[in-house]
């Protein structure tokens, strides 16, 4: 595995790897890396000849009051989990080299709509961080393919209408998420738990469960469901953001008759927030 710091040697390698016909799959990541992140590794190198990987903590889609200073970096770990995977190019810029004018002054892209609801509500700027990082690294590597994770199911939402609004010549592939044997979905926010937190925070996941069970037995009562979900994680020890019934197609309130359904939550424990998701055909 080669890595690289400058956009000019991401370009150099693509290009030389597209004369030879080879097709490039891309995973973006903030670094940090799990075996989830492992997982759109192994997902991009079914779908491409050749793999890159970014690792960039994005500072313009963290809050003023959020955890972009701390965010756990562990390049030494990434890179080595990274080539173990399969990882043909690490690309590790700075700030200054996907923000040469400072992130406050940088040119945006916004979905509109997608970006303001749910997460976008409890963080506002976030998803507008997101598309704009998304939207210059798809730019600078041209991937054929470029895969994200389930886990974030509004994020994958938000990177799919943008690509399709701006024709981004970019196949997004979705990768499921990755869960410890509690359920508790893999992240990296996951180690600002305390080791009591810990023991609560599968509830995330069976509450989800709980949901999916009710809709899947054809309960179309939406917003019990969702009353259920809140009380029940506050029962449980967590402040919810949010435990909400969407369409899964394009996250719009759902109708008695939508077949494909997903229940999101975001929660607050401690000093982490954590997000999960499980979708439902009935």
């Amino acid at each position: 595995m080669e890595t690289v710091s400058t956009i000019a040697a991401v370009r150099e390698q693509v290009r030389r790897w597209r004369s030879e016909g080879r097709r490039i799959a891309f995973v973006p990541t903030m670094g940090n890396l799990h075996r989830g992140h492992v997982s759109l590794i192994e997902a991009a190198r079914r779908h491409g000849d050749r793999f890159v990987a970014s690792i960039f903590v994005n500072p313009m889609q963290f809050g003023p009051n959020e955890d972009f200073a701390h965010y756990p970096r562990t390049p030494a770990e990434d890179g080595r989990m990274l080539a173990e995977a399969g990882c043909n190019l690490m690309f590790t810029p700075d700030v200054a080299e996907i923000y040469p004018h400072g992130s406050e002054r940088a040119t945006r892209v916004e979905v509109p709509g997608l970006s303001r609801m749910l997460c976008g509500e409890f963080r506002p700027g976030h998803f507008e961080g997101v598309t704009t990082v998304v939207a210059k690294l798809f730019h600078i590597v041209e991937p054929d393919i470029a895969v994200f994770g389930e886990k974030d199911f509004q994020q994958l939402t938000v990177i799919r209408r943008m690509v399709a609004d701006l024709c981004m010549p970019v196949q997004i592939v979705a990768a499921p998420t990755v869960r410890d044997s509690d359920g508790l979905a893999m992240s990296s926010r996951n180690q600002y738990l305390t080791p009591a937190e810990r023991q609560i925070a599968p509830r995330i996941y069976a509450t989800l469960l709980a949901a999916v069970n009710r809709l899947r037995a054809g309960d179309s009562d939406f917003a019990g469901i969702e009353r259920s979900g809140i009380q029940a994680l506050e029962s449980a020890g967590f402040r919810p953001d949010y435990f909400s019934v969407r369409q899964a197609q394009d996250l719009g309130p759902p109708r008695s008759d939508t077949s494909h359904l997903v229940v999101l939550t975001a929660v607050r424990l401690g000093k982490a927030r954590l997000i999960d998701n499980l979708q439902v055909m009935r």
